[in-house]
């Protein structure tokens, strides 16, 4: 793998003043490198959501930068930080967040068009197991196909991060294992650094990279020299 992609140093977030005041991030360091699948993992309140947020562009830290292969989004403008959310980042939520009056090639396809270098939609499809569904609509589709269809609008863009936030947190055990195999599928496939949020400790197993989190600090931090395969977690 390449040297180290994604630099997070000294970041610090706070909410709130005075005795409401609460200290989200409290000074976290780590790097991952290119093409890894990480996973941070910690229970709720740990941080989590907050740090993927600020890798994301969508917030800023009081203290400390974030910086994507060797550029620091701090020292991004609004304008910069949309491009590059844009271009560089696909997201994968708990819930699908998909537009109900499109289908699901044409959700797909929303993901293509804010990419310079889309992968092949059909491909993209066909990878997820979508073809008999293409043409229905989220309304018509189980909760673990509205999954694949996320994935794929964010996969699609050909993302240099694939940011997953509890990406199985809704879905049922056997549904989740699928989801999981489909990303670390992708995460072969296609090159994207893979950085998942989760709180489910089996998943840990499956990831290249495990940063665990706890009251807004890194505990532990570790390479996983012997992986296994999503389908053979169990939890």
């Amino acid at each position: 793998m390449n040297s180290d992609f994604l630099e997070i140093k000294d970041l610090k977030k706070s909410f709130g003043t005075g005795e409401a005041r609460q200290d989200v991030l409290r000074g976290m360091n780590f790097t991952v490198k290119k093409g890894e699948f990480c996973v941070l993992l910690g229970p709720s309140g740990s941080g989590k959501s907050t740090l993927l947020n600020i890798i994301g562009g969508i917030d800023t830290p009081d203290e400390g930068f974030v910086s994507i292969g060797g550029d620091k989004l701090e020292e991004m403008n609004e304008n910069q930080l949309t491009i590059y959310r844009r271009k560089h980042l696909g997201y994968v939520f708990q819930m699908y967040n998909l537009i109900p009056n499109l289908n699901v090639k044409e959700n797909i396809e929303v993901g293509a068009y804010l990419s310079d270098k889309p992968l092949d939609v059909e491909e993209v499809i066909t990878t997820l197991g979508l073809q008999e569904h293409k043409y229905k609509y989220p309304s018509q589709l189980s909760g673990g196909q509205q999954q694949r269809v996320s994935i794929g609008r964010a996969v699609v863009k050909n993302p240099d991060i694939l940011m997953c936030d509890e990406p199985t947190g809704a879905l049922d055990y056997k549904t989740s294992k699928e989801i999981l195999a489909l990303i670390e599928d992708c995460n072969k496939k296609y090159g994207s650094t893979v950085i998942m949020v989760t709180h489910n400790e089996a998943i840990k197993y499956m990831a290249d990279h495990v940063i665990k989190l706890r009251d807004g600090v890194v505990r532990h931090n570790d390479i996983n020299e012997n992986k296994i395969s999503a389908i053979e977690l169990e939890w």
